[in-house]
């Protein structure tokens, strides 16, 4: 661990199949090298009010972006209600990363929205889905009322994430987001504790 990461707290999630650490300066060539791939920056990155994404991260770019959650994990320690966070998710038993899901803000009336993302090498293999249960599990068991995300209509992997997680597709707003000079569709999913925790969210595969 770097010095510049010294005073992060040690807030770890498992499963014993993924888990979820805030994340530290070392991992900014991954970030980096994740939002060199498109899916990402479609769906994850940093857009103009034309729908144009940023260029991609480089290392310097992705540090002060991980030095950002840095200071948020220490409002989150130091505040209450507590304001976004962001974990990285590993592969439990290599500590490998595989990608990010935080919280962009719960602060009000215990609501927390919340997103994630994926390395283009570890798709498919469950670890979105186990990310979500595991951090929604952990909002609930801190007094979140309800937790909540958002996904681009053609984002049918995420969809699939978010409703194997335990979600419900509460309805889509038209015309809600704009990508490359279109407007876009965005489907709204949600998940009440008691709702949640009687639904057993599918277990992934």
């Amino acid at each position: 661990m770097r010095e510049a990461d010294a005073d992060i707290p040690d807030v770890s999630l498992s499963d014993g199949v993924v888990t979820l650490r805030p994340w530290s300066r070392d991992d900014a060539g991954f970030m980096a090298e994740a939002f060199a791939d498109p899916a990402i920056r479609r769906y994850n990155g940093a857009h103009d009010r034309l729908g144009r994404p940023a260029p991609p991260l480089s290392i310097e770019d992705a540090e002060a972006t991980i030095d950002e959650f840095a200071s948020s994990w220490r409002a989150f320690v130091a505040t209450e209600p507590p304001s976004g966070v962001a974990f990285a998710i590993t592969d439990a038993a290599s500590g490998g990363l595989v990608g990010c899901c935080g919280v962009d803000d719960w602060s009000k009336a215990d609501v927390a929205q919340f997103g994630y993302w994926i390395g283009p090498s570890a798709r498919g293999r469950g670890y979105a889905t186990r990310a979500v249960v595991l951090l929604t599990r952990w909002l609930f068991e801190l007094g979140a009322a309800r937790a909540f995300l958002t996904v681009e209509a053609d984002n049918e992997a995420s969809a699939a994430v978010a409703r194997r997680a335990g979600f419900v597709h509460e309805g889509t707003m038209r015309a809600h987001s704009v990508w490359q000079g279109e407007r876009c569709d965005v489907m709204w999913f949600a998940a009440l504790p008691l709702e949640w925790t009687m639904r057993k969210p599918d277990e992934p595969t």
